[in-house]
């Protein structure tokens, strides 16, 4: 199996936004009526590899019903690392700052570890720890997910085949794929993407691929979900999202769509702001 040596930019690189939260910490519970204190837990282990590890950022003022937004990394499903999405955190610490956050990483694939089901086992795994500390850390079990790139793919996939209890209430998909069909990759000629799909060759039937694909296993019953793609993105065919919205729409799942028909796989400046103009409303919406 090919590794991809080349990291996916992050796409929301430069913002330069500081969290107005800070780190100060507080009980478990509230005592005499007292409202909880901001609280922030780095590198909590949910399994035995090093990689099985997440940051928790639970705000002031939380409750039972405090909802958990999900941070997934790109990186081709074998690298990438959590503190990618460390801008993403702060742009929610700094617009939402009711939602809890949890920044996950996953193990990744190599030679000897495929990444399916692998790395949703891994994220079953975070949301079973979740329920299990609901009360020690005051949140619901009410979550949402922001993705980018492999990291999208997962959390698409997670929420549309994966959460058996229905926890999922948004998910939000930033130039990840969705089809392993599709004949833009089959069919394809570039060696990146092929480095990409390489990462699944261990088994490249139909029933396997449909199997690892969002666009597959999306069903009526599917969580809000966002979408964000580059018109340009050398890794992520356009059809990837385009074909994926005509999906939602078809199954009448609440949806929205953004294509940036210059944009690559990844943005900046005004479509970056564009991005989280529309992800924050969608997420008050939908989420908080």
């Amino acid at each position: 199996m090919i590794t991809i040596k080349k990291t996916l930019l992050l796409l929301f690189i430069g913002i330069g936004l500081v969290s107005c939260s800070d780190d100060t910490t507080g009980n478990d519970d509230p005592q005499d009526g007292m409202p909880l204190e901001y609280r922030e837990e780095l590198n909590v282990s949910y399994g035995s590899d090093s990689d099985q590890v997440f940051d928790i950022y639970l705000p002031a003022n939380r409750t039972l019903n405090t909802k958990v937004m999900i941070l997934v990394h790109g990186g081709g499903w074998t690298s990438g690392d959590k503190s990618d999405m460390n801008p993403v955190k702060d742009l929610i610490q700094q617009d939402l700052p009711n939602l809890a956050i949890v920044n996950i990483n996953y193990r990744l694939a190599d030679e000897n570890n495929q990444p399916y089901p692998m790395q949703i086992d891994d994220i079953t795994t975070i949301i079973d720890f979740l329920n299990t500390h609901q009360n020690e850390y005051v949140i619901s079990n009410s979550i949402g997910f922001i993705g980018t790139s492999a990291g999208a793919h997962l959390s698409m996939l997670w929420s549309y085949a994966f959460d058996t209890n229905s926890n999922v209430d948004m998910v939000c998909s930033i130039v990840g794929p969705t089809n392993f069909t599709d004949p833009a990759y089959l069919e394809n000629e570039d060696p990146l993407l092929q480095e990409i799909l390489d990462v699944y060759g261990i088994d490249t039937t139909t029933a396997f691929l449909e199997e690892i694909s969002p666009y597959h296993q999306v069903t009526a019953s599917a969580p809000p979900t966002i979408l964000f793609y580059g018109g340009q993105d050398p890794l992520i065919p356009t059809s990837q999202g385009v074909d994926m919205e005509t999906k939602l729409t078809s199954l009448g799942i609440t949806h929205q769509f953004t294509l940036y028909p210059n944009a690559g796989h990844g943005w900046i400046g005004l479509e970056l702001l564009d991005t989280w103009t529309k992800l924050k409303a969608f997420t008050e919406l939908h989420l908080e």
